[in-house]
């Protein structure tokens, strides 16, 4: 079939797969899915989208069939590749002309462009970043941004590649366009400033829209094109400067404005950039300090910042100075003759900074102005009082999030300047004694606010504060002021008292406690009365109830226990009060330990109903009765034939795909740790099932996390988790051999993959085999394709232990004198070397390396104060980990005990001729590992 008759197949094809009939819609699906394997196909797809005059929904499917296309045929190992020929021609096609005129094509262009990149840049598409540079400083408007569009995506795309060689690769091209990029980038910023002057506004946008792309670019080439980043410190300081004129101007561009958004997005990645420097580069950054810290501050706890701050931009300011107050590199040692000149150096800046009357400013701004609740929270609590009682905040939330950035702040500061800060708060404290008058909103939202504070610092202000003294003498107080308003006060005392209960808080005034917790358990607002829940049942969380301590405490948990049953028959009508009950079963459990199996008469029940979803109250307590089974099963001794038959209630949990699946994985796997043959033998089979269905149409999170229990059953049993898990081994090694695109569902692909290789090589055999005939491939050459793979997404894989287990698993194929493995031999030794840069120290004893993810023995943790005891979970994760060979097996050994079989089996010569296909540099690096051995 001539080109042009293709193209009109093909564009009839998608033309129907756009369309909302599902008689159309499925078989033009189906079609294109055939014709995804054949010569051509692509050339076709790039016409149809390169052609301006088709329909946009057309076009932009062939883009992304265009797209997922190189995900799976690309690769030269791939079954079903593309031709060498094709792929000359189509690279060709993609970067003839940067004109394309709607911008979410233009964009998915540019993505597939760097997907492109990514595999063939420099060596087989050594004319592309020419071809970019060129068009960028075209003279027409549409080709020069979508230029740099691609020229943003192909930047970052690279930069994100993390094997040795990628990285040189990288940083040579950042050294041949650096000054070019930093021109741009000054270009169309001066460009953009004239015209807000102007008050241009089209000319304006436009330019500020290539303002964000050229920084976007120069924000990679800066933090990953350098080995020695001192050489672009003036960019950074420009960088710095350039921001505070663009903060300056904005006060001329109108909230309304169509520049105001893209504006603000400007002023962060501004800030993005010092972030990304300074963490990736500490040192580096150090001649920034001072500027930085002078720009933040001055912006955000002063008169500077006014009319000019908007919240997202006060948070990465916060968190600019957060980082550098907390950052390691800039503090001395505690000897300080140990200590490296730059920290010495960086402390002495800071010190410089943090003066008695900034500190004291920065303090008390911190709590005065950002602790206050909010109009919008206030109205939040009165309209809606379990969603305010919810909106905690938790996790990574202080990046982006206000409320937690600055308490996150606050925390850091008063740690490390405590000295300064401690008289300061007590000074505010004293401030409020006595009731607050219920009359003046000022006064209330002061005291919560302070007392915010004094409950975030418990651990600093131990030595400081009293709180027994001030528990009855004020704490008390407040809790039996009845008054409406007044529960602002009553909710932050409760959270107060959990604050500090595990800090200091003596064991005589518990009685007392328990008598004011049984009183305000009738408290009329919800919000008081789930906080009382939540917060004050840390008491029954913390050490002593670990200890031998514990039996003077027992008649009070005694008295909450026996109560919680009669509660929870009592709050039948009140979901949300069972919620709260759920909670503090969660911390009584959390409390109890190995003990709560003493529970299971009222625990399990109380487990079976939350979780039930053929119950009415499951959809208020599903989630918190999750959170229960999960944690019973993290602290029960031994598997019960009852906790094993709640288990029937996962299936039609699992099928509902709601936001709980995290949790339900995480009960499975609780489960496997908890009793592996049992659980498996009992349920494995329908948990299958459930999962084959779940893959299908779930998101990528959602994959990793199923992917994840089957990785867990792999590591706790490699034969009967292979076994009971065969049916979706297939997908997994489909996944691989097409080149999954999403790097964490990949990184897990290859985690379930190396143990099967590594532990089980028989099943891994007999599926190389299944798979082989179901590619129509030969044996060897699909063992390749896996191999060439894995390699090259090592990248893909961030957590060592998979990384270690990559290079075993990959190693565990030597000695062998099958081709295909000798031909991949370098990229297997690329993989091992990157593996043992992340596992091999220094030991301090002996100054020779060591591969320090070893373990040779079950060791009790000893715990720091705000360390939680292991769980009895945690305890059986550790003795699986004494078995696991990640833990067990020296790779450093490993790969010398490898590479000697491989030269026995093979004789010198041909050994010496398979260490030449290897990089020098990666051969010098191994040496140095194997040294000694």
């Amino acid at each position: 079939m001539d080109m042009e008759s293709a193209s009109s197949v093909v564009l009839q094809a998608l033309t129907q797969a756009t369309s909302q009939d599902t008689a159309l819609l499925k078989p033009a699906e189906e079609q294109l899915r055939q014709w995804e394997t054949q010569p051509g196909f692509y050339s076709v797809l790039l016409n149809i989208f390169n052609n301006h005059m088709l329909d946009v929904n057309v076009r932009w499917l062939a883009v992304l069939y265009f797209k997922n296309g190189i995900d799976r045929y690309w690769r030269r190992v791939a079954p079903n590749a593309l031709s060498e020929d094709e792929k000359t021609s189509l690279r060709a096609g993609l970067i003839t002309n940067f004109n394309e005129p709607v911008n979410q094509i233009a964009t998915q262009i540019a993505v597939l462009i760097a997907k492109v990149a990514r595999l063939d840049c420099p060596r087989q598409w050594p004319e592309l970043i020419p071809i970019l540079l060129e068009s960028v400083k075209g003279q027409d408007g549409l080709q020069q941004h979508r230029a740099l569009l691609t020229f943003y995506h192909v930047t970052k795309t690279l930069a994100s590649k993390r094997l040795a060689q990628d990285k040189r690769l990288f940083q040579d091209l950042a050294s041949g366009i650096y000054s070019f990029a930093c021109s741009l980038w000054s270009h169309h910023t001066d460009c953009f400033l004239q015209q807000v002057l102007a008050v241009d506004q089209a000319h304006a946008l436009s330019s500020l829209e290539r303002t964000l792309l050229s920084l976007k670019v120069l924000r990679k080439l800066t933090v990953h094109g350098f080995q020695e980043p001192q050489q672009n410190m003036e960019v950074m300081v420009s960088v710095e400067n350039q921001e505070k004129v663009i903060l300056e101007r904005s006060r001329q561009v109108d909230p309304d404005s169509p520049c105001r958004e893209k504006l603000e997005k400007t002023i962060i990645l501004y800030t993005k950039v010092l972030l990304d420097f300074l963490e990736v580069h500490p040192c580096a950054f150090i001649p920034l300090i001072q500027r930085s810290l002078e720009f933040a501050v001055s912006y955000v706890f002063t008169a500077a910042g006014e009319g000019l701050v908007f919240e997202r931009f006060t948070v990465q300011c916060m968190n600019l100075i957060k980082t550098i107050v907390k950052n390691e590199a800039y503090k001395p040692c505690k000897n300080i003759e140990d200590s490296k000149p730059e920290s010495l150096e960086a402390h002495k800046i800071k010190t410089a900074f943090f003066t008695h009357p900034t500190l004291t400013e920065i303090g008390r701004r911190l709590v005065s102005h950002y602790f206050l609740l909010t109009k919008e929270e206030l109205a939040m609590w009165e309209e809606d009082p379990e969603g305010f009682a919810v909106e905690e905040t938790g996790g990574d939330s202080w990046k982006y999030s206000l409320r937690p950035c600055t308490e996150v702040l606050f925390l850091d500061i008063f740690h490390n300047y405590s000295q300064t800060l401690t008289p300061v708060l007590l000074e505010m404290v004293l401030n409020l004694q006595g009731p607050s008058n219920v009359e003046d909103p000022v006064q209330l939202l002061m005291k919560d606010a302070v007392y915010n504070a004094v409950g975030l610092a418990a651990y600093e202000l131990f030595d400081n504060i009293d709180f027994d003294q001030w528990f009855n003498n004020q704490l008390l107080g407040e809790l039996q002021v009845s008054h409406h308003r007044y529960k602002l006060i009553r909710r932050r005392v409760i959270w107060l008292i959990g604050q500090w209960i595990s800090v200091k808080f003596k064991s005589e005034l518990r009685p007392l406690l328990y008598e004011v917790i049984l009183n305000l358990m009738q408290d009329p607002d919800l919000v008081t009365c789930q906080f009382l829940f939540l917060n004050v049942s840390s008491p029954v969380d913390d050490f002593e109830f670990r200890t031998e301590q514990f039996l003077p405490i027992r008649p009070y948990v005694g008295c909450l226990v026996q109560y919680l049953p009669l509660l929870w028959k009592q709050s039948e009508e009140h979901n949300m009060l069972r919620c709260a009950i759920l909670t503090t079963l969660v911390h009584l459990v959390q409390g109890l330990g190995a003990e709560s199996k003493n529970l299971y008469l009222f625990l399990l029940p109380v487990i079976q109903l939350s979780t039930d979803v053929s119950q009415p109250p499951h959809v208020y307590l599903l989630e918190d009765g999750l959170e229960l089974w999960l944690v019973t099963l993290e602290n029960s001794p031994a598997i019960t034939p009852e906790l094993l038959r709640i288990f029937q209630n996962m299936s039609a949990l699992l099928e509902m795909s709601s936001e709980n699946l995290r949790t339900c994985f995480q009960i499975v796997n609780a489960y496997i740790y908890l009793s592996a043959t049992d659980f498996l033998q009992n349920y494995a089979e329908g948990l299958c099932r459930c999962f084959c269905n779940l893959l299908k149409d779930i998101t990528n999170e959602g994959q990793v996390q199923v992917l994840k229990v089957v990785e867990v059953a792999l590591k706790v049993s490699p034969v009967l988790g292979a076994h009971m898990f065969q049916p979706l081994l297939p997908s997994v090694f489909r996944g691989i051999v097409d080149g999954e695109r999403y790097p964490v569902v990949m990184s897990t692909y290859l985690g379930i993959m190396g143990r099967v290789l590594l532990q089980n090589a028989s099943f891994f055999s007999s599926l190389l085999t299944q798979m082989a005939s179901e590619y129509n491939q030969e044996i060897g050459q699909l063992l390749g394709g896996v191999i060439e793979m894995w390699v090259d997404r090592m990248d893909n894989i961030t957590q060592p232990e998979r990384r270690k287990l990559s290079s075993l698993a990959l190693l565990s194929l030597l000695p062998s004198d099958n081709s295909v493995v000798q031909e991949k031999f370098c990229g297997i030794i690329n993989i091992c070397v990157e593996a043992l840069h992340d596992v091999m120290t220094e030991d301090s004893d002996t100054g020779t390396l060591k591969d320090c993810m070893l373990m040779s023995h079950f060791e009790e943790p000893k715990l720091t104060d705000d360390e939680e005891p292991p769980t009895e979970q945690d305890k059986r994760k550790k003795l699986l980990a004494l078995e696991d060979p990640v833990h067990s097996v020296s790779l450093q050994q490993y790969v010398y005990e490898k590479l000697k079989a491989q030269q026995a089996l093979m004789g010198d010569q041909g050994f010496g001729a398979l260490m030449e296909t290897v990089d020098t540099e990666i051969v010098r690096q191994l040496q140095e590992f194997l040294q000694g051995l």
